[in-house]
């Protein structure tokens, strides 16, 4: 829901309260998610034998995925060639799975290695697939300091699951 208010609009986003509110989580959330087998829960969307998929839960836009290795390091250094393969191996999955349920345009794919690189989570080294449409960045981002994201991370994980409708574009 929209409103306007003097010179600009409000967009309401009430969701968001439980994340402002709640306490931090000690530890790492995705060794906690790989750890557990509740995979819809945890977002968990693909699992390796070393690597797993997961979803992210504050998304840059729908589809927002993090493929990350299930041993906690922290560089890419630290990780076995076993771990760098199947890293590229459940990306390449990943974006497979998205092409089909969400038909984006284009994707963008990277690591964020260090704080100042911006990476929220530092101690875990994760890659980022985020799938992209033509027109979808837009004045929100820019000037709203507001993402909008189009589906639910319940929704998305049924639908990588092959279990809802395919997003038409």
């Amino acid at each position: 829901m929209t409103e306007k208010k003097g010179p600009r609009h409000i967009l309401w986003a009430p969701w968001r309260m439980e994340y402002i509110k709640r306490s931090r989580e000690s530890g790492c959330f995705l060794c906690r998610s790989f750890r557990s087998r509740a995979d819809r829960e945890n977002g968990v969307v693909l699992r390796g034998r070393t690597c797993a998929v997961v979803l992210n839960r504050y998304p840059y836009t729908g589809g927002h995925l993090m493929v990350a290795p299930r041993r906690h390091v922290a560089t890419l250094q630290e990780l076995r060639p076993t771990e760098l393969t199947e890293l590229m191996r459940l990306t390449v999955r990943s974006v497979d799975r998205l092409q089909k349920a969400l038909q984006p345009h284009g994707f963008n794919i990277g690591l964020n290695l260090g704080a100042a690189a911006g990476a929220g989570l530092k101690d875990h080294v994760h890659l980022h697939i985020v799938p992209r449409w033509t027109g979808d960045t837009n004045f929100m981002p820019v000037l709203g300091k507001t993402l909008v994201t189009p589906i639910s991370l319940e929704a998305l994980w049924d639908l990588l699951h092959g279990r809802g409708r395919k997003r038409r574009r």
